[in-house]
Parts: C-alpha cells; sequence; structure tokens
C-alpha cells in the first residue's frame, strides 16, 4: 500500500508541475496536498484497521470536499490570460496604434484553389475552409462510404501538396465529418526518425538483459533465499529463473506482438522497451514508443486487441501450470490479500476464483488462500496486466479498443463512467483503491486516428465486446450462487 501511494503522489506532483502550474500562481505543493489528502486519509485507514471498511462519511466528505477546495485554489490564484495587445511590441513614445497582425495563411489564393479541387463533388463537396493557427479546417457534406472518402481525397491532396500536411477525416461534436490538414510533423523529421532504429535494439536488448536480472533476484526473494546466501554462492540465482523467465515470456510477447502489429499497418514503433527496478516484482513493465498515427480506427483497434489478447493468451496457460504447483494454506484476513503472494485470497476475482478451484479442488474454500508458485505469481501478474489494460479510459488499450468500436466522443463518456465505477469497486475492496484513485490522473482523450469516421465492421464488434467482457470476469468476485455451486 505504502508503495503504491508514493507511485500516486509522485504522478501526481508530477502532473500538476507539467499543466497546472502554467495557469495559477498557487503553490504546486499546497495543490498536491489537497489532490492527495482522499488517498491519505483513505490510506491510513487501511494501514490502521486493515479489513474494516471505510466510514461512509469519510469517504463522500473528503472525495467532495477536496476537489472543490482544489478548483478555488487554482481560480484564486488563476493567471490572468495575456491581452492581444500584449504580444505586440509598441514603443512608448508611439502616439499611433499599432495594428494587430492578422493569422499567417498557410495557404495562398492560388494554393486554396488547388485544395478546392481536391474535393470531388461526388464524395465531399466542399463547402467552406477555415483557418485555424496550426490547421487548415474543410467542411462538407460526405455523400460516399468514409473509407472512400477519405483514400480520395487524401491521394488527391498528396498529388498536389506532397507530404506537406498530415489529412485526418474527424468528426465535430455535431458528429459531422470535416477534414483537417495539419502541418506534417514527421516530413522534417523523416530523416531523423529512420536513423533512429539503428540504435533502438542495443538499448532494448541492455534493458532486457537488466531486467531478466533484476526480475531473477525477485524470483529468489519469492523463494526465500537470502540476499547474503545467493550473493555467496550465485547459483542460487537459478531458483529465480522460473519466476523470471515466465514473467519475461509474457511481458516480451505482450509487447512484441504489439510491435509486429504495429509495424503491419506502417506505423513507426520503437522496440520493446522494458522497465526495471532493483525491487520487489524486478520490473514495471514494458512499453513501445509509437512515432507515427493510427491511420484509421481498424488498425487502432487491432494494435489494441492483438496487444492485449496475446498478454492473456500467454498468462493462462503459465496461470495454471503454477496453481498446479502452488499450495493451499489457512486464509487470514490480517495478511491476506490480491497483493500478497504467499497467502492469495483469488475470491476477489470470478475467473480466478474458478481457475483456482478446479486446479486445486476441494483443499480451496473460502476458508483458505493460497501460497502462489513463483511461475502462478508470473501468470496472476500477467492477468492482472491484462485486466488493468482493459480498462476503457484514455490510451490504454481498453480506451483504444472503446474509441476504435464507438468514436471518440462516446469513449470520452464511457471512460468517465468506467472511473467511477473502479472506484466504487476500490471502496468495497480496498485492495483496488489506490489503483482506482490513479485511474483519475489518466486523461480520458484518446489521440485520434487519421480517418477517425470510418467505422468497424461486426466481426471486430463483436471481439472488442467479448474482450471487454474479459475485463468483467477478472476484476468482479465470485456470485454467491456460483460459489455455493463449486462448494467454495
Amino acid at each position: 500500500m505504502l508503495f503504491w501511494l508514493i507511485i500516486l503522489g509522485l504522478m501526481t506532483y508530477w502532473l500538476l508541475q507539467r499543466g497546472v502550474a502554467q495557469i495559477t500562481r498557487t503553490p504546486v505543493w499546497l495543490l498536491w496536498l489537497v489532490m492527495m489528502t482522499p488517498a491519505f486519509i483513505w490510506g491510513t485507514w487501511i494501514w490502521i484497521y486493515d479489513q474494516k471498511p471505510i466510514p461512509a462519511e469519510l469517504v463522500i466528505i473528503p472525495f467532495i470536499v477536496c476537489p472543490c477546495l482544489y478548483w478555488f485554489l487554482v481560480q484564486w490564484g488563476r493567471l490572468p490570460p495575456p491581452s492581444p495587445e500584449s504580444d505586440i511590441a509598441t514603443p512608448k513614445n508611439s502616439i499611433l496604434p499599432l495594428e494587430k497582425p492578422s493569422l499567417p495563411r498557410p495557404l495562398d489564393q492560388q494554393e486554396e484553389d488547388i485544395l478546392r479541387s481536391c474535393f470531388p463533388w461526388t464524395v465531399f463537396p466542399l463547402h467552406n475552409i477555415e483557418y485555424r493557427l496550426q490547421s487548415v479546417i474543410c467542411r462538407g457534406q460526405l455523400r460516399s462510404n468514409p473509407d472512400r472518402a477519405y483514400q480520395t481525397i487524401r491521394d488527391n491532396i498528396k498529388a498536389k501538396f506532397s507530404d506537406r500536411f498530415l489529412i485526418a477525416f474527424q468528426q465535430d461534436l455535431q458528429d459531422k465529418p470535416f477534414f483537417a490538414l495539419v502541418p506534417n510533423p514527421y516530413q522534417e523529421k523523416a530523416d531523423s526518425i529512420q536513423s533512429q532504429p539503428l540504435g533502438q535494439p542495443i538499448l532494448a536488448l541492455c534493458l532486457f538483459l537488466i531486467t531478466l536480472f533484476t526480475t531473477t533476484v525477485a524470483g529468489v526473494e519469492m523463494a526465500n533465499i537470502p540476499l547474503d546466501d545467493w550473493q555467496d554462492n550465485p547459483s542460487l540465482l537459478l531458483a529465480g529463473l522460473p519466476y523470471s523467465i515466465a514473467l519475461m515470456v509474457i511481458l516480451g510477447i505482450h509487447e512484441s506482438a504489439h510491435y509486429l502489429t504495429a509495424r503491419w499497418y506502417k506505423i513507426n514503433a520503437t522496440l520493446p522497451y522494458f522497465i526495471p527496478i532493483p525491487f520487489w516484482l524486478g520490473t514495471v513493465g514494458a512499453f513501445i514508443q509509437m512515432r507515427s498515427p493510427f491511420p484509421h480506427r481498424q488498425a487502432l483497434f487491432d494494435i489494441s486487441i492483438v496487444r492485449v489478447l496475446s498478454g492473456f493468451i500467454i498468462s493462462l496457460p503459465l496461470l495454471i501450470l503454477g496453481l498446479s504447483q502452488s499450495t493451499v494454506v489457512p486464509f487470514d484476513p490480517k495478511i491476506s490479500g490480491f497483493l500478497n503472494f504467499e497467502s492469495l485470497n483469488p475470491s476477489f476475482s470470478f475467473l480466478l476464483t474458478v481457475l483456482s478451484k478446479f486446479i486445486l479442488g476441494a483443499g480451496l474454500t473460502s476458508e483458505h488462500a493460497i501460497n502462489l508458485h513463483p511461475v502462478a505469481i508470473a501468470g496472476y501478474l500477467g492477468l492482472m496486466i491484462t485486466a488493468f489494460n482493459l480498462i476503457p479510459i484514455g490510451q490504454l488499450d481498453g480506451g483504444h479498443i472503446v474509441h476504435a468500436m464507438l468514436g471518440q466522443k462516446t469513449s470520452l463518456i464511457i471512460g468517465q463512467v468506467a472511473r467511477f465505477l473502479i472506484l466504487i469497486l476500490g471502496l468495497i475492496h480496498s485492495e483496488f483503491l489506490i489503483f482506482a484513485l490513479l485511474l483519475f490522473f489518466f486523461p480520458l482523450q484518446d489521440e485520434p486516428a487519421l480517418n477517425d469516421v470510418s467505422e468497424l465492421n461486426n466481426i471486430r464488434d463483436i471481439i472488442g465486446l467479448s474482450t471487454l467482457g474479459l475485463l468483467l470476469l477478472i476484476i468482479l468476485p465470485m456470485p454467491s450462487v456460483i460459489a455455493q455451486l463449486l462448494n467454495y
């Protein structure tokens, strides 16, 4: 609990320093203290009273008062917006006021006429062009299939303007489609982007080897081998390999599937980078940096669904194998929880409870917990990674999937609802509370695809709904009716 509270505090301070500090004079530390007060109160209660439920007033009052106080402090110290006149250098002795300069147009009149010719009347007749600071908005009426419209107009614009613009096909708040031409940031960086992969394999390999070592050390600690023993006898490190190899395989397949699918859609992406830590689990995962936008919602969906399902598919057999080597221990409410691998209480998860019951048999009941084998720990962590990534918020895989299926506007609503549902779950099961609070610092908005209008086919919609259903199987507890049928 303390570890996750520290992580939450650091992330909160970083987000405030990066964003809110630019718009208010109120000290960042004060805003941070107000934002973290609910977590401190709830965390202290859990620390002292453990399994005792948090009183309702202790939940509701901080949850309402602290956001209101935070908003007041931000508004109280809010910096005044710069006046337009301040952007113009006016000499002190000047008598005549300077004329406000107009925004530079990214297209001259001749280029605008060329742009208008790129919109066929039978596909997307152009009604008007709006010039923004960093984009050109082309509004009209969609008269054909969105895929055909985007491909036709994109090809026409590229034929006239080459790679000068990124062509995006979006929907406004009234669900009316429009084209946006944005100066291509990748054109100037094309040479550097092509040259960067030459140095990436070395960095990726070094991080992989370091993470392999740190997870092996973590596996040795899980095997209850003291630090002094394996330092005196390095061969004892072999005891940590079952956990280390299993976890690295899960993370490696999880991110490699992400990388290969991105390359299939010709999206520039780095190799998977593992993140080692010298304590606890030995790693906090791996990541891939996407260096070009998603071409369409189908690519957004496929990359996310392949990534999350590949991790789940490899985690499941490893979890089953590890559970077969695990042992049943008496349940102790003071120590048993979902992060205590020596006394894991699986009842918080329907899927985990069913798997554990079928593998461990009649010996596992609600009065027992599980002492996980190292391979089971790796499979269990893979299951938790799958669940976390499937939460339909922002740039998590679940957020990508909902965005691809239902569009960006609907995904924002679902993401906000998901935040509060997970918070309610965290208040019921206190182990989830830190993760629930962490979700409130994830941005809801996902990066749109270039063609963000074309919808998915029915098969992908069914796969997406089924995959989101997997999230419910993992995070919802075992219903009492099924528990009675299984004699749990």
